[in-house]
């Protein structure tokens, strides 16, 4: 290591390599009101969890499309694991009652958690093709040209297909060529595939298991989430123009892979 490298290295503090000066700059509340740092520091944390998320799902795909399963299955459990934050966070939300909402809820104007880009990537990347989501970004933005080409690529689904041929079971040859801007459609033939993934109880199944687990985990992020907005505002319209809890309540039971927990009892 030369003399500048090293002076570098002894330079390098806990808050330089985090970057704790910016980091804790950018909390900017716009009322007086003393709940709004929370409400700020919770959704910027959210919004680190989904940048986590989304970086160790294109690890996942890619150890599944590699067949390399062990490294897989880590990576798998700390996806889990991450989402068990998320969902264990709506603690610290919970905390807000709907008058100290009320009290800094204006400053909020048309900023909405729906417009969430990292989130809605992140549906895309669990096999969403709803394009209707991308009319929310200005067209040609960073946020839509995001969202767009994690609809355009194989989701998760797709490269545990992949990863279920490689490990030799007889996925259909249709599946594994399928277009995957399309919305996935299960077949019966796929169907007893991933049935017998199931009663062979080997490696595949553990993966499909935790895929479950974390598909059970966003629905319940989905479900405490709606019940923590239906608290603070009732009924009232959300920000952003959305229909509040209603909006958000419609999501509740919609699976990231629906074939997976259909084939649970074949």
């Amino acid at each position: 290591m030369n003399d500048a490298a090293l002076a570098q290295e002894t330079r390098l503090t806990y808050a330089s390599y985090l970057e704790l000066g910016r980091l804790l700059d950018i909390q900017r509340p716009r009322s007086r009101a003393h709940d709004e740092m929370m409400f700020i520091v919770v959704h910027q944390v959210y919004e680190l969890w989904f940048k986590l998320l989304l970086h160790e799902l294109t690890c996942l795909q890619e150890r599944l499309e590699a067949d390399d399963s062990d490294p897989a299955l880590h990576t798998l459990r700390r996806c889990v694991a991450v989402l068990q934050v998320a969902v264990d966070q709506i603690d610290v939300l919970d905390t807000l009652t709907p008058a100290q909402f009320a009290g800094f809820r204006d400053c909020l104007g048309s900023a909405s958690g729906s417009q969430s880009a990292q989130f809605r990537e992140l549906e895309a990347v669990l096999g969403a093709r709803d394009r209707i989501v991308l009319e929310h970004y200005e067209e040609g933005s960073a946020e839509r040209l995001r969202i767009e080409a994690a609809m355009n690529r194989p989701s998760l689904l797709d490269s545990f297909l992949s990863y279920v041929s490689l490990q030799g079971y007889p996925v259909p040859a249709e599946v594994l060529r399928r277009n995957p801007a399309l919305p996935f459609e299960a077949t019966q033939p796929l169907r007893e595939v991933l049935a017998q993934v199931n009663h062979d109880d080997m490696v595949a199944a553990q993966v499909a298991q935790g895929l479950l687990d974390l598909d059970q985990l966003l629905q319940e992020w989905r479900y405490r989430h709606s019940k923590m907005v239906q608290r603070m505002i009732g009924a009232r319209r959300g920000t952003g123009g959305t229909s509040g809890a209603d909006h958000l309540r419609a999501t509740w039971a919609r699976p990231a892979f629906p074939v997976l927990w259909e084939v649970r009892g074949a």
